[in-house]
């Protein structure tokens, strides 16, 4: 395992995982080498999980190293983002969000009022642009018109040449890595590696390039406010500003500064109510004061949408009920969705009207 004196977390021989809840103390986010999860050597596979489950149901967080994913790769998504958010607003606003959550989000276009650790009032100091799983127009999800079934909207070749072919290389990227955690997390609970396989045969994923410009000294205004993820998992890789700060069980907030060729990884709300809140959806938030531009790509690596989620019986202790009820993860998602997303909010309401 990967040892930093900044950031590797010490955690104490026979310490339970109730002390270090209990205790929630944590300063720094651990750092987790996942080159054993790309071999075959099972003993190490299964260590791998075992150190994984330790930081998820303590810290929520973790930085990931020894994806095989080249350094090129991640900075090429950087570039074309870079290069997309300096386009004039009337060219992005040619790639509006569309009804299937694909396309440019414009600045301070969103507000986390779904959000279960902070009133947020004040819409998030960011743009940004959203590319899922890629759905055919002729696709039956797209034609039957389900939820964020739907093709992915790309900028036009002549402004930004390769944006596409690079976005779709790091895509697939990325879902590898992520399907990677996924049998990790089963191993880590003591099921076989590919139970969880099923769920996601036709994942929910989101890559969303961010825009962060510096922020004023202002009250209750955030890159991005206060907020746990809605998902499984997320996967970011980060610029090197920094602003990213996860909040511990005392209540501080902790920066997780940027770590040469890592991910972030976190655990989503959907994890956490599928494992029984054994693992922990911690809450996390975007301060730009650098004095400088903030972008950043998180991964989003969800369920199928129309797999029923509950909680798994190994994490339900004998004579004892699941915390949370059977949920759809498709009416989960789109729940907090449209309560989030000012221009939703606008259609309801135009729907309400007509």
């Amino acid at each position: 395992m990967c040892r930093n004196t900044v950031l590797y977390l010490m955690f104490k021989t026979g310490c339970s995982k109730m002390d270090a809840q209990a205790r929630g103390d944590f300063s720094e986010i651990p750092i987790l080498d996942v080159s054993a999860l790309y071999g075959d050597d099972e003993g190490a596979i299964r260590a791998t999980a075992a150190t994984l489950r330790r930081y998820l149901e303590t810290i929520g967080f973790l930085y990931v190293t020894g994806h095989p994913i080249p350094r090129a790769d991640v900075e090429a998504v950087r570039e074309a983002s870079k290069r997309f958010f300096a386009l004039p607003e009337q060219e992005k606003a040619k790639l509006k969000i569309d009804k299937n959550f694909r396309g440019y989000l414009p600045f301070a276009g969103s507000t986390i009022v779904t959000s279960s650790v902070a009133t947020v009032s004040k819409p998030n100091q960011s743009e940004s642009i959203f590319f899922m799983h890629e759905v055919g127009a002729d696709d039956s999800r797209a034609l039957a018109e389900k939820p964020l079934q739907g093709p992915n909207q790309w900028p036009d070749e002549t402004a930004l040449a390769g944006f596409r072919e690079t976005i779709e290389r790091y895509v697939q990227e990325m879902g590898t890595l992520a399907r990677k955690m996924v049998r990790a997390i089963a191993l880590s609970l003591g099921l076989p590696s590919d139970s969880l396989d099923r769920y996601f045969e036709q994942p929910t994923t989101f890559l969303r390039l961010l825009h962060y410009p510096t922020q004023p000294q202002e009250e209750g205004l955030f890159g991005s406010a206060p907020h746990t993820d809605y998902g499984f998992i997320t996967l970011l890789a980060q610029d090197n500003v920094g602003g990213l700060e996860v909040k511990n069980k005392a209540g501080d907030w902790v920066p997780a500064p940027p770590v040469p060729d890592s991910f972030v990884m976190n655990v989503g709300d959907i994890l956490a109510r599928w494992s029984n809140d054994q693992f922990v959806s911690t809450p996390h938030r975007v301060i730009n004061r650098s004095g400088r531009e903030r972008y950043s790509q998180p991964f989003f690596f969800d369920p199928s949408m129309d797999e029923t989620i509950e909680a798994l019986p190994v994490c339900v202790p004998a004579g004892t009920q699941p915390k949370y009820g059977p949920v759809l993860y498709g009416d989960y998602l789109m729940e907090r969705i449209d309560k989030n997303y000012h221009y939703r909010k606008k259609k309801a309401a135009e729907a309400a009207g007509a």
